[in-house]
């Protein structure tokens, strides 16, 4: 690492410490020429994920879209913000885990629904009906069945 007051490629590493939650690392480093010190960030490069959207335009992955749906489905709801912060942690590993660095909106919607199924009922319900974009009521209703068939069904393996 070049030093950045006298130029001289002689320096060594004083300190190092995680930083951004465990994504970079902050070195404290001392110019062997000039004795001054200096700091640097080491980052991982990743290539960032891109989301398809519906009208086929690309744009870059955004983890606060996924928390701001999760948020409004559980407005007034029981549920904690430590719960959104895990269920929106354990989306974004598995989306990143993927081979393939683009993902369509609609599959990121499929993780989410699925995951915002096992945090509370009414969040689903509300999720649901913004996400597949039910047209009438009936089809609302078909939604609401298969929940309550869910349901009744943990209900009775509970007995």
């Amino acid at each position: 690492m070049r030093c950045p007051y006298c130029g001289s490629e002689d320096t060594r590493v004083s300190d190092s410490r995680p930083v951004e939650e465990n994504n970079s690392i902050r070195r404290r480093r001392i110019c062997d020429a000039c004795k001054r010190r200096f700091t640097t960030y080491e980052k991982i490069e990743t290539i960032p994920m891109v989301v398809i959207k519906k009208d086929n335009n690309r744009e870059p992955y955004d983890r606060s879209k996924i928390e701001g749906g999760i948020l409004r489905a559980c407005h007034k709801r029981p549920v904690s913000i430590n719960q959104i912060k895990r269920v929106v942690d354990e989306i974004e590993k598995e989306i990143f885990d993927r081979e393939d660095k683009e993902i369509s909106s609609s599959e990121i919607g499929e993780l989410v629904i699925q995951r915002v199924h096992t945090l509370d009922p009414v969040a689903y319900v509300r999720f649901a009906s913004v996400y597949r974009e039910f047209k009438d009521v009936s089809t609302f209703m078909e939604e609401l069945g298969k929940l309550l068939e869910q349901e009744n069904g943990r209900a009775r393996k509970k007995k």
